[in-house]
């Protein structure tokens, strides 16, 4: 999720040009020159270059434009970043066997001359499976198993998960990844449904958001994170707001009056309340909205009108109007347009954040 931070909005010192189209084939291009070879700037991300894969390929197929990809290139590469337990004892060790974000967290690290073996990561994992899932990999093929079994380890007593066997964070966004990883995999044995749920209910804010973490403030993110994994898991219904509401778990009319209120009067939506808007909230909050059933409440003109101020000429979507464009903000202006139906775009598993048409791979 984006850094909605402070900066300051600057109305550009011309007018942006609303009338403009959605540049389809700019955007293709821009993808496809990143997954050929990623410019500078991403040299300090190699750690998550399995996450930037995800937002090209995935980007790709939004664009109905996969063809552009070595499909059996990108299996093979995602593939090597899996970790494989030894033996069946390794699995009751503590570690996760998912996918590392890269070839160098393969490497085993030495701090004090201890050797530091296995850092697979739950974000990583879920993009290394949208992405087979994406060019139509064979999961039967897949060691589903050590996925889920040791997964198991990484939730914790009040129902969060951590990302990796030792030493993070543990949030909503991690509840969501397991999430995903379980429905992708159809395995549900690595997550403890109800502990689950429950910590999420305890995310949910006074105002009707939710936090990453109890008692902290909603964030568009975080409620993404909370409302997709309790529809994974089946503890909410789609289209719950034309439905009798007095008898769901959440707190719906302000859950929907939070997050009407973060459609900005730029038409873009907000992170957090007093924040400018950001191309990703238009997937994190519009996304809420979507599952929610509650999208015909939303302002889609104008949100419309503010992402395109965000395009940006050389490809993709910039963070704010008039900046560079980024992978991460172009994917969520990808997924924006394919919520608001943009024509030759694929649809969208909101749930998942993947397109879910079917494809033929050449």
């Amino acid at each position: 999720m984006a850094d909605d931070g402070d900066l300051p909005y600057t109305s550009p010192s011309e007018p942006v040009p609303v009338d403009q189209l959605f540049d389809r084939e700019r955007h293709i291009r821009y993808l496809e020159m990143n997954y050929q070879i990623l410019p500078s700037p991403y040299e300090g991300q190699e750690i998550i270059h399995l996450t930037l894969a995800y937002f090209i390929i995935s980007g790709l197929h939004i664009l109905q434009a996969l063809d552009r990809i070595d499909r059996e290139a990108v299996i093979d590469w995602v593939l090597s970043l899996q970790a494989h337990p030894k033996n069946e004892d390794d699995l009751n060790n503590g570690q996760f066997y998912g996918f590392h974000g890269s070839k160098s967290s393969q490497f085993h690290s030495v701090d004090d001359e201890v050797s530091v073996p296995n850092n697979s990561h739950l974000a990583s994992t879920y993009c290394a499976l949208a992405i087979l899932k994406i060019v139509d990999y064979d999961f039967s093929l897949i060691d589903s198993g050590s996925i889920s079994m040791s997964m198991k380890h990484l939730q914790q007593s009040d129902g969060s998960f951590m990302p990796i066997h030792t030493g993070a964070e543990t949030d909503l966004r991690f509840v969501y990844c397991a999430a995903v990883i379980s429905s992708l995999l159809d395995n549900w044995s690595g997550i403890d449904k109800e502990k689950a749920k429950n910590y999420i209910l305890s995310c949910q804010s006074y105002d009707g958001g939710f936090g990453l973490i109890p008692g902290q403030e909603s964030h568009g993110g975080a409620t993404y994170c909370a409302v997709a994994s309790l529809r994974l898991m089946g503890f909410i219904e789609d289209d719950i707001v034309s439905k009798s509401t007095s008898s769901c778990i959440i707190d719906v009319p302000m859950l929907l009056e939070w997050c009407l209120q973060r459609q900005a009067v730029d038409g873009g939506f907000q992170g957090r309340p007093n924040k400018v808007s950001d191309t990703c909230y238009a997937f994190w909050v519009g996304g809420v909205l979507k599952i929610l059933g509650a999208n015909k409440f939303m302002n889609e003109k104008t949100l419309r009108e503010f992402l395109l101020t965000c395009q940006s000429e050389y490809g993709g979507f910039s963070k704010f109007p008039r900046q560079f464009p980024d992978l991460y903000h172009s994917y969520y202006g990808f997924t924006a347009f394919s919520m608001l139906q943009e024509t030759g775009l694929n649809s969208l598993n909101i749930e998942l954040g993947i397109s879910t048409i079917q494809h033929t791979m050449i």
